[in-house]
């Protein structure tokens, strides 16, 4: 280890030599000197941190050089932002939330010198490190120092953790692939983050068909409950649901096509709140096979509507709006149906949720939910309704036997598929 030897000099002032043996005990011997204890113990705790060597980026007698500069570097939120402005195949509001992401999370990251020397963060100094610090910082939130129990910024859940470092991801990718590049390469790849599904069965409450009969027995507007029935019979997101259309439905093949989903405008662009845009992904523009009540259902809403009038309405033949429903509509029902006996409070998105449990438990396997739900990848239709497989587990067992039991054993067992 390096060790430190204090020398107090004729004219009175006193030199601090830290000294050690380059790489361990064969080697030669190196020091540096200082002017103050404080210093020369952070330099030895560096010197030992690298294994007896010089700590990178340190010069003899100067100490740690500036970083070298970088053509086209400038802060890190500014290239974000430049970034998000360029971006092309999103709506604005989505733009907005970017923006937002930006200055309210990507601003608190940090670029750490070697020194230990807390800078600003470029595009071209921030480092790996850097972003697990940010990761780190955005899991445990900021208390306000003044007010324990108030917060100047409150912990991300793991899934917002994720899909700000993939926007992080891609703008940092962006720098690596500009011209001149900004950087060699992209410093989150090999991130450790949360996991996306710590604590996802405490946000997801699914509902026994009783259970949802309770609730809906309370909702006492015909359209609300034509909506709510709609929504836990299908599994479509809100936004979906309420934006389908006449000529959405297909009567001869019994199926409802989803062409496009409500949007929240950008915040001060002077239009209205919301608009008709595309579905979430993709993948979310889909077909849907509805059953004969579903069917009647239809049927009945259809009558007397142009093709572009909307499936689901208000009493007042308005588009539905989530805050209005969730306020007037669901949660009366919910704390109704809580008073005489309900043990869970259900959100209106969990409707989609217990709709996936409901087709688990009746045995359809996971890819044709994935598409029924409009999930872009099996990634995430197993990552979070994957443990509810469990009930399959009799018939799992029974294939395993099958398969692994005497010729003579498996051959009056039935396949399972």
């Amino acid at each position: 280890m390096a060790t430190i030897k204090r020398r107090d000099n004729a004219d009175g002032t006193t030199t601090y030599r830290v000294r050690w043996q380059q790489g361990g005990r064969t080697g030669g011997w190196q020091s540096e000197k200082f002017g103050d204890e404080t210093s020369a113990e952070e330099f030895k705790q560096l010197v030992d941190a690298h294994g007896q060597q010089w700590p990178p980026g340190w010069v003899k007698g100067k100490g740690f050089v500036q970083e070298p500069a970088v053509d086209g570097d400038m802060p890190l939120t500014d290239w974000a932002h430049r970034y998000v402005d360029r971006l092309t195949g999103i709506d604005e509001r989505t733009r907005h939330d970017y923006k937002r992401d930006i200055d309210n999370h990507f601003a608190i990251i940090r670029h750490v010198q070697p020194s230990g020397l807390v800078v600003e963060a470029t595009i071209a100094n921030v480092t790996a490190d850097d972003i697990q610090d940010w990761v780190r910082a955005e899991e445990a939130g900021e208390r306000d120092p003044g007010n324990p129990e108030a917060w100047l910024r409150r912990k991300s859940s793991p899934k917002s953790i994720a899909n700000r470092h993939g926007l992080l991801s891609a703008i940092v990718q962006a720098a690596v692939e500009s011209d001149p590049p900004r950087r060699s390469k992209n410093c989150c790849t090999g991130t450790r983050l949360p996991r996306v599904d710590d604590g996802i069965d405490d946000e997801m409450c699914f509902l026994e068909h009783d259970e949802y009969a309770r609730i809906a027995a309370e909702i006492q507007d015909p359209h609300a409950r034509d909506l709510a029935d709609w929504l836990v019979g299908t599994g479509m997101r809100w936004g979906e649901a309420t934006a389908l259309q006449v000529r959405d439905v297909s009567l001869t093949r019994s199926t409802v096509s989803v062409q496009r989903a409500w949007k929240r405008a950008a915040a001060g662009d002077g239009g209205p709140a919301y608009f008709l845009g595309p579905p979430k992904t993709k993948k979310a523009r889909r077909v849907i096979a509805l059953s004969p009540l579903q069917m009647d259902m239809l049927r009945r809403r259809m009558a007397g509507k142009a093709p572009e009038g909307l499936l689901f309405e208000t009493p007042r033949g308005k588009s539905w709006r989530h805050d209005n429903f969730w306020r007037r509509r669901w949660v009366p029902a919910v704390e109704a149906a809580i008073a005489k006996g309900l043990p869970k409070r259900p959100r209106i998105h969990d409707l989609r949720h217990t709709h996936v449990a409901w087709l688990i438990a009746e045995r359809i396997p996971l890819p044709a939910i994935q598409a029924r739900l409009g999930h872009e990848s099996i990634t995430t239709t197993v990552d979070r309704y994957g443990h509810l497989v469990q009930a399959l587990d009799g018939e799992i067992r029974a294939a395993v036997e099958a398969a692994m039991g005497p010729p003579a054993a498996a051959s009056g067992i039935r396949r399972v598929v």
